[in-house]
């Protein structure tokens, strides 16, 4: 019998995330989309049905952080998987609910805290590893991390350590956004998690060791596929904490790529204490959050889409040896933003985050990655997942010593 799936959010990536759901339902039962707020999945189900996707897809509403109206949904639904593409806020209310009802798991991100900003790493064991024995204990498979960084990164890790390496020595993640969405500044995602990546300090795993930066103190021009020399800077990173504990005697790091006038409006704001989430008082006895205000004016993420030029170039740098011999590869993806909104109605950056959940949740309903058990994505067989991204629409690369190929 086919699981039911059921979708937690309706942003920008749970938009994509629907979207191939409805292109690839023969693969599941029912599929639900749950959102605190009922007509933005009402909206999505409106663009999923102008593609012709006659699937029923019943929207409902949900307050993800309650874990008890989780599991009551879960139940209600009969559903067997749950993508939960919502804000990383509510990661573990509903990761507890799937537990508890027996729901296999998938997030494309850590957990958060709203009150709690780069912790200590490694970030998963703050939360998710801590139920590890629950979810095995309750025979849950639950898979953190599959959007794309994290997710398809950490299986281009893991193709490289099945395929090329007998030891990796390094890791570089480089994720470039050669894009532009004509607006004078906005973020491709919501804009409070992301500017929490990139105001507290910036945490790689190198020579055996937790290292810390400022951000944007360390960076670097990269000649890439397709978009060509970009400068991208040290960041810290979800897949840099459990890639460190499969690899620890590789240097994990992640670079992502800015331009200048993001880097000098970003620094603009830290400095005025716009980007701060504690409450400040107005002279009219306002209190107000800056850094919910800053989100408040900026565009939403989803409102981009259909302006949207350019490309991404997302891939590995591994480094390792092979019988005794050194050597390197990149692996990698390129999207297109048009080709992305002309397919689901998103940019780029939501497609590259919101198709992977969906081949997750189909390799669990195929039986390869019910594993029954927490896994991140790098613990889990690679090639099934990558040459089924490149059926959806995520192509891999390679370029290694035989050129530049797909995987």
């Amino acid at each position: 019998m086919k699981p039911n799936v059921l979708i937690i959010g309706a942003g920008g990536v749970a938009q994509v995330t629907a979207h191939k759901c409805a292109q690839w339902a023969a693969e599941f039962g029912a599929i639900h989309i749950a959102s605190r707020t009922r007509s933005k999945a009402d909206a999505i189900v409106d663009g999923i049905r102008a593609k012709g996707h006659e699937a029923a897809i019943p929207t409902h509403t949900l307050d993800a952080s309650d874990s008890a109206a989780v599991a009551a949904l879960i139940r209600e639904l009969e559903a067997g998987i749950v993508i939960n593409v919502g804000s990383p806020f509510v990661n573990m209310p509903v990761l507890n609910a799937c537990i508890e009802t027996g729901a296999a798991y998938i997030d494309t991100a850590i957990h958060e805290e709203p009150d709690k900003i780069n912790e200590a790493p490694p970030w998963y064991a703050n939360y998710e590893w801590k139920r590890r024995e629950d979810a095995a204990a309750a025979g849950v498979t639950a898979v953190l991390g599959a959007g794309f960084d994290p997710g398809v990164v950490n299986a281009y890790a893991r193709l490289a350590e099945d395929e090329y390496f007998d030891e990796i020595t390094s890791i570089d993640i480089v994720d470039v956004n050669a894009g532009s969405h004509g607006r004078y500044f906005a973020t491709n995602f919501d804009p409070e998690i992301n500017f929490r990546e990139f105001t507290g300090k910036v945490y790689t795993w190198q020579g055996g060791e937790w290292r810390v930066n400022e951000m944007f103190e360390v960076g670097r021009e990269w000649d890439l596929p397709v978009v060509g020399k970009r400068s991208a800077y040290l960041s810290g990173h979800d897949e840099i904490h459990s890639l460190a504990a499969r690899y620890p005697q590789a240097d994990v790091r992640f670079w992502m790529g800015f331009g200048e006038h993001y880097i000098n409006v970003f620094t603009v704001l830290k400095n005025l204490g716009l980007l701060s989430e504690h409450p400040v008082t107005t002279a009219e006895g306002l209190e107000v959050v800056p850094l919910k205000l800053v989100k408040a004016v900026l565009p939403d993420p989803a409102s981009l889409a259909p302006d949207y030029e350019g490309k991404t170039c997302i891939g590995d740098l591994v480094k390792g040896t092979r019988d005794g011999q050194p050597g390197e590869v990149f692996i990698y993806n390129v999207a297109d933003h048009a080709e992305a909104h002309a397919e689901v109605g998103s940019q780029g950056i939501s497609y590259t985050a919101g198709v992977p959940p969906v081949a997750a949740a189909i390799l669990i309903a195929r039986g390869p990655w019910d594993v029954k058990r927490m896994a991140n994505v790098e613990d889990l067989p690679a090639r099934p997942f990558l040459d089924l991204l490149g059926e959806m629409g995520l192509p891999t690369r390679v370029i290694d010593a035989e050129g530049d190929r797909p995987i």
